[in-house]
């Protein structure tokens, strides 16, 4: 009587977690009674609960053999071996339990854990099938088999399974946030940000799922609402290289550059090797003209590269890099890591379409070059030969270029909320025979959708300058002046090359308005002005440097940029000075919403200078269709060399030279010698419209690229590089 009495005592003092007094009463008990299974048993249990798990497996096997088929001390020896990682010892506890109770639903549940942990996930599943079959309305188990799913692979079951134990249990934490990972998988990024919003109602303060929430917006580009969240991370976590990377990429997109170069170095100072931090440091550099340091981040970029690391998206590269090889290692690094092939929805299948079907891919449907460049195209497709779809991931601005995009296609489709799966099954179930993304790795890309192989012919156009190095896009449109010949094996896909320039022009554009006075524009009456409007990104130190001699050789000159951010404006001015050139030379444009407007004051420029190692595209065009002639600078690589194909396909090919001195002397003589100015204009004047501001004309070259792609397929052959 007397040791049931203190055995009672000592676990009311346990379930009060007054443990240290338990445990000297149940050592009390033992010492008058070494065998006693309650003791043995509910010390073990305290010395697991405090963390002495040793103790605890000593204690447990002593209660085991005084009694070896309890249920209740086997469970606890299973769950103790588990917890101390011994999952083999602790799987083989699991099946002596269910040996004495084959429909405890429980060590099924914890079996299934156990194997997971191992990573025999089949094996696992059944475990939870078990007990799902002995306790049918058990939200772990069915969390637990979400959780097996989702690590084979499958992550559209798992959600099914989440969904089921939140049925169950709404409040069960753990299967929000596996349900939130598995939409992030899905790419259904919204609803994945919901799942997290959820869980932080039950758990505010759980930094994981505020971290998770905050790149699951990002996906979504809602940088503005994931960066307090990813601020708290940082916070939490001021010496993990992942927030700091995540909240780097967020302050880059919301062009707040200095910040952005902060946590990429921090990161870098961290772990140097983090994948695409040096890339956001150096684009983020570059976008505010900031060039300390720059040399030492771009060699190190190439010698990262050359290891076969992830240091840059593609996209950054190419304004840096003037080594074609390096685009092609960057694309291919990029696009296996992040959009690696699918099981190709497509397989092979003839669909013998009365009309081609071309989709357009893009989340550029907005007032952005590249809808701008597109729109004539679009209203120019032969319809008795083309059924035009556009495929648009943008939300829906409103406005007169929308509205046009609309009209110029068979069928406008608005799929942003559409996982890249989803719409890849959509493509493949309106059969479409060509695909073409115009957005390549530029920022809101949907690359996974052609990872999927949703359409027998997969193109890349327009919107990124540069391989994608994948295996599942077919072709890269071009031409002879991007892609010359030497350049092919810098090129996954084959070539199409067009006649003329690859680069759509809209000649129903608007026609410059009647120009202000230069003394309107801010520019001198008389002073030669030299003119590049790309952005700050292009504005590298090699280009400055030969744009400050010519400066300083022509008196009187200006050199004419857009509007930039601050801090790039008061980099500039400092390199300007520092270069002999008063700043005051340095003239911004401000910033004007009417297209009329900007190539009215445009036309004031006497001279366009193309950069480099990325150079000016639709830049070019303005100034063209402006009549200002545009110096094309003698790039390396697909960006650098746009350019020279306008001034090429618009008869002045002369304004393309071979080499950077050719650049600098021919801008020189342009300067000084007013009448060979004046004749380029008047020959820009008389080829424009006829050759590069030809819309049906590059309609009808792109169509015939079109169906040679098109032909190849239906006969099941193989695609070649070919020129129209």
């Amino acid at each position: 009587m007397q040791t049931a009495q203190t055995i009672q005592n000592a676990h009311r003092l346990h379930r009060e977690g007054r443990l240290a007094e338990a445990e000297r009463l149940y050592n009390e008990v033992l010492r008058a009674e070494p065998n006693h299974f309650d003791a043995l048993y509910l010390l073990g249990n305290l010395y697991a609960q405090s963390g002495r798990f040793d103790a605890a497996l000593v204690v447990l096997n002593k209660a085991l053999r005084v009694r070896p088929q309890s249920l209740e001390a086997t469970y606890s020896y299973a769950v103790l071996l588990h917890r101390m990682g011994r999952l083999d010892e602790a799987i083989a506890a699991y099946d002596r339990l269910l040996v004495l109770s084959p429909r405890l639903a429980e060590a099924h549940n914890n079996r299934g854990a156990a194997l997971s942990a191992l990573e025999q996930h089949n094996e696992a599943l059944a475990s939870y099938d078990a007990a799902i079959a002995s306790k049918p309305e058990f939200p772990d188990a069915w969390n637990n088999r979400g959780n097996a799913q989702l690590l084979m692979g499958r992550p559209a079951d798992a959600i099914g399974n989440y969904e089921r134990a939140l049925s169950l249990n709404p409040r069960q934490i753990d299967a929000l946030i596996n349900r939130g990972t598995a939409l992030v998988q899905l790419s259904r990024a919204e609803e994945a940000v919901a799942s997290y919003s959820a869980a932080l109602t039950l758990a505010p303060d759980r930094i994981d799922v505020i971290e998770a929430r905050g790149r699951a917006l990002s996906d979504l580009h809602l940088y503005a609402d994931a960066l307090p969240d990813l601020e708290r991370s940082v916070s939490a976590a001021p010496d993990r290289a992942d927030t700091l990377y995540n909240r780097a990429n967020a302050y880059s997109v919301l062009k707040r550059y200095a910040e952005a170069i902060t946590d990429a170095e921090k990161a870098l100072a961290i772990d140097p090797n983090y994948p695409f931090a040096r890339g956001i440091a150096v684009f983020s550099k570059l976008q505010i003209c900031d060039w300390n340091g720059l040399d030492e981040h771009v060699k190190k970029l190439s010698a990262e590269l050359e290891a076969g690391r992830n240091v840059a998206s593609p996209f950054e590269l190419l304004a840096v890099s003037t080594n074609p090889a390096e685009s092609l290692r960057a694309a291919q690094l990029w696009g296996g890591y992040l959009f690696p092939p699918a099981p190709a929805l497509w397989r092979g299948e003839r669909y013998g379409h009365k009309r081609i079907r071309v989709a357009y891919l893009s989340a550029d449907y907005r007032d952005h070059p590249v809808a701008f460049q597109m729109a004539g195209i679009f209203e120019g497709h032969d319809r008795d030969t083309f059924e035009t779809i556009a495929v648009s991931f943008t939300p829906d601005y409103r406005s007169p270029l929308r509205t046009r995009l609309e009209k110029g296609v068979d069928k406008f489709l608005d799929v942003r909320t559409k996982s890249d799966f989803e719409i890849a099954k959509l493509l493949r179930a309106m059969e479409i025979d060509i695909a073409v993304d115009l957005m390549g790795y530029t920022r809101e890309n949907r690359t996974g959708i052609f990872a999927n192989r949703p359409a027998p012919v997969q193109v890349n156009y327009l919107g990124y300058p540069g391989t994608m190095g994948v295996p599942y896009i077919d072709y890269i449109i071009g031409d002879a002046v991007v892609i010359p010949p030497a350049h092919r094996d810098f090129y996954s896909e084959k070539i199409a090359r067009l006649p003329n320039s690859f680069f759509p022009n809209d000649d129903k554009r608007a026609q410059p308005a009647p120009p202000p006075s230069r003394r309107e524009a801010g520019l001198p009456e008389n002073g030669f002005v030299f003119c590049c409007f790309n952005g700050a990104y292009k504005l590298a130190p090699t280009m400055f440097a030969v744009w400050m001699r010519l400066m300083r050789e022509v008196d009187g000159s200006v050199f004419w940029l857009s509007h930039l951010n601050a801090d790039a404006t008061h980099h500039l001015k400092h390199e300007a000075e520092k270069a002999g050139v008063a700043p005051s030379r340095l003239v911004f444009a401000p910033f004007v919403d009417a297209t009329e407007q900007h190539l009215a004051r445009l036309s004031l420029a006497d001279l366009f200078l193309d950069s480099l190692p990325y150079g000016a595209h639709a830049t070019a065009c303005d100034a063209l269709w402006a009549g200002v002639p545009v110096l094309a600078a003698p790039g390396s690589t697909f960006p650098g060399r746009v350019a020279a194909s306008l001034v090429t396909a618009a008869g002045l090919k002369d304004l393309a030279p071979n080499s950077l001195q050719e650049y600098e002397e021919l801008a020189l003589h342009l300067a000084r010698d007013r009448d060979a100015l004046r004749a380029l204009r008047r020959q820009l004047a008389g080829w424009r419209n006829d050759r590069l501001f030809n819309t049906a004309r590059t309609c009808r070259s792109l169509e015939a690229a079109f169906r040679t792609m098109w032909l190849r397929s239906e006969a099941g052959e193989a695609p070649v590089d070919f020129s129209v």
